[in-house]
């Protein structure tokens, strides 16, 4: 079987929300419910590819997020055009 994915990365509980653009929340909202949102906020990735914290909410809207199975985030890997 083939793997079509570079990296688990595990979720991280934080106590505060992580900063997130207004303009990425918006665009969210007609995907997701406020509160899954809210909750999202309190979540972070230690993302390979920005080598740094990215609040998930960041994660989940990235061209790289593939799926994220109990606490565990399986992402492409591949360079950002940004």
């Amino acid at each position: 079987m083939k793997k079509d994915w570079k990296y688990e990365l595990p979720i991280v509980n934080l106590e505060k929300s992580m900063r997130v653009s207004r303009a990425l929340t918006q665009e969210l909202k007609g995907v997701l419910s406020s509160k899954m949102i809210a909750k999202m906020k309190k979540e972070a990735v230690d993302c390979p590819v920005l080598n740094k914290r990215v609040s998930f909410l960041q994660c989940y809207n990235c061209s790289n997020f593939i799926r994220r199975v109990k606490g565990i985030v399986y992402c492409k890997g591949l360079p950002l055009n940004e």
